[in-house]
């Protein structure tokens, strides 16, 4: 019963985003009530208290109770639209208790989906406000009543209906769906099977093979953790089967997968709630993405060159290799090219983001129903596509749903109490006003409150509080938040708490510390990347056309020392005579000067040369046995 509901509701949220994707969406907090309403239900179906336990009816009458209150939060706003939009209503009894159940509804819904660090966070947010009053310095402040924070979170468009739930209800509810459509009528497949034989007969063909898959879902899904279990299911044991060891299988899976949340066009949600906050098209985020992205997946893919030569790691068996007029049939690229040319179309006609959205998923139906649709039975089976289409998307939602709720929660508290600014004020003082100090506290913290914290909720948190510190010292707001945006992401490879490494790790049935160290090794370019965009405005397509050649080949040369620095790549003998060079190439290269990047380019260029006439070919490397 519970899963027929799961399915129903699902579906219906699926259905929600489809219909004001095409039409257009209702007022502000009406859309957003209808929304919340839907995935803290689907939430409470999806996680149930007490699931499998003795006291499960007690689970029940919790769970009911949850749904009550939030369907009665959300409804009461609906109503009251007009009241709450036109006037500045005062909180009553019946207010704080709505608002109390909506808001640990929410918090409960993320504890169960994710854990306790994020809702916990998030509930310190409430006591604050609630409470800071009584501590002393500048982290105190003036104190707030129940009442008043009551009135922001329910009574107004800054708390709960806030513009992170806005965007989820949108514009990421839009793409969400495009990307289970996509997913559904086969191109997950097609991406697999492309990316099989684009990489697979070239050395480390099997990692190959995981770069390029999950660079390609992520260009749909964004999400690390969801590359890693989609794609790492089919990677990791291919890799382990051609000799990889399982810890570099799981390393190389979880940094490929985490370059989907980076790369353009969906980026993950988190992209979408960057152009919202900042206030910039959400366009103009994914061109400053391209450069960073392109060098992300660069370092990952030369650094598993270099491994694979220097371990002669096998290639994938022609065997297994899909040949290309399956790969390339029109009923399966047809519905790929049509869904992607009207989404560009939309966007480069000036339509919204989410319009466009829409423009892709009916290119993406109509191409897939004329190109696969013959039989009664192959019609019933579209249909089919499109429900269970409908409903992942639904499910997908209720994470990021949940996530921006809990996260929307907190920013208004902290908005509310000045903590961003007192922070942000604590910061540069601390750091004495220096641009580099400041964003290296910066990035260390990024990391930690990123880490155990899926990565849109890491950007949210991050960017209310941390994003401030380094616009005061003067580093353009698409700048600053690019830069909190990487560390939030790599916070899912990067030790002690690393969930994208930890599912890796799962499915290559390893010690999840060496899967680790391997995805720190395979990402360590990305580490400094950010740092770039402080010192290149070109890395981030700002700047002349001088600039962006400037960053292009300062992040070539340091991606590829980094790469060839710890993918193993041998010059010389001796290993401390190879890391130094490597190191001072690197360190080079990144100088903001044409005379430290010369050098480096031309160093480079002779080791590579070097290299070419001392090494023997790739081909040489490929154990000649298949056993």
């Amino acid at each position: 019963m519970r899963s027929i509901a799961t399915k129903g509701v699902a579906a219906l949220l699926g259905l929600f985003i489809l219909y004001t994707s095409a039409f257009g969406s209702f007022e502000g907090l009406i859309q957003r009530a209808i929304f919340v309403g839907l995935i803290v239900v689907l939430g409470l179906l999806m996680y149930p208290l007490g699931a499998g336990r003795s006291w499960r009816a007690f689970g029940i009458i919790i769970d009911v109770a949850f749904a009550a209150a939030s369907l009665g939060a959300c409804i009461y706003t609906i109503v009251n639209y007009d009241e709450i939009m036109g006037s500045l209503p005062t909180a009553t009894a019946l207010d704080i208790t709505l608002t109390a159940g909506l808001v640990i509804s929410i918090l409960e819904i993320s504890r169960r989906a994710i854990g306790g660090i994020f809702p916990a966070i998030a509930a310190a947010g409430v006591a604050y406000a609630l409470l800071g009053h009584y501590l002393p310095g500048s982290l105190g402040h003036r104190g707030f009543d129940i009442y008043f924070v009551t009135e922001t979170l329910l009574l107004g468009d800054l708390g709960v209906w806030g513009l992170l739930v806005g965007v989820a209800s949108t514009t990421i509810g839009a793409f969400i769906l495009f990307g289970s459509v996509l997913l559904f009528t086969g191109g997950g497949q097609t991406f697999m099977d492309l990316s099989i034989r684009l990489s697979g007969r070239s050395p480390g063909g099997a990692a190959k093979i995981a770069t390029v898959a999950s660079g390609l879902f992520g260009t749909i899904s964004g999400s690390a953790v969801a590359n890693v279990a989609t794609t790492g299911n089919f990677t990791i044991p291919l890799m382990k089967r051609l000799g990889y060891p399982p810890a570099l299988a799981g390393g190389i899976e979880a940094v490929a997968s985490t370059g989907g949340q980076i790369a353009p066009p969906v980026m993950g949600a988190a992209a979408f709630v960057m152009a919202e906050i900042i206030g910039r098209s959400y366009f103009d985020i994914a061109k400053a993405a391209i450069l960073p992205a392109f060098l992300y997946y660069l370092g990952a893919f030369a650094t598993i060159h270099f491994i694979a030569i220097h371990r002669g790691l096998r290639v994938v068996p022609e065997s297994e290799m899909p040949p290309w007029p399956t790969v390339l049939a029109l009923r399966r690229t047809g519905p790929i090219v049509a869904a992607f040319g009207a989404l560009l179309f939309g966007i480069l006609s000036g339509r919204s983001v989410q319009s466009s959205a829409f423009f892709g998923i009916a290119a993406l139906f109509v191409s897939y129903f004329l190109l696969n649709v013959r039989t009664f039975k192959d019609l019933k089976n579209s249909l089919r596509v499109v429900i269970d289409s409908l409903e992942d998307a639904g499910k997908a939602l209720v994470m990021i749903g949940i996530l921006l709720a809990g996260a929307q929660i907190l920013v208004s508290m902290v908005n509310l109490t000045g903590l961003g600014v007192a922070l942000s004020s604590l910061i540069v003082t601390l750091a004495g006003h220096s641009i580099w100090v400041i964003a290296l506290v910066t990035a260390v913290v990024c990391m930690i409150l990123g880490m155990g914290i899926p990565t849109t909720a890491a950007y949210v948190l991050v960017a209310a509080v941390l994003a401030p510190a380094l616009v005061k010292v003067g580093i353009e707001p698409i700048v600053a938040h690019m830069f909190v945006f990487y560390y939030a992401t790599i916070s899912v490879i990067t030790p002690p708490v690393c969930v994208a490494v930890f599912v890796a790790a799962g499915i290559a049935q390893t010690n999840w510390l060496s899967v680790a160290r391997e995805a720190c090794k395979l990402g360590a370019v990305t580490y400094v990347i950010p740092f770039m965009f402080l010192a290149y405005p070109g890395m981030l397509a700002t700047g002349s056309w001088l600039d962006f050649l400037e960053a292009i080949l300062s992040g070539f040369i340091f991606t590829m020392a980094f790469a060839a620095l710890f993918g193993g790549a041998r010059f010389f003998d001796s290993r401390a005579i190879n890391a130094s060079l490597l190191l001072a190439i690197a360190a080079l290269s990144v100088l903001p000067t044409w005379y430290g990047l010369g050098i480096s380019t031309l160093a480079f260029i002779l080791l590579w040369f070097f290299r070419r006439h001392r090494i023997r070919a790739p081909e040489e490397l490929i154990p000649q046995s298949s056993t």
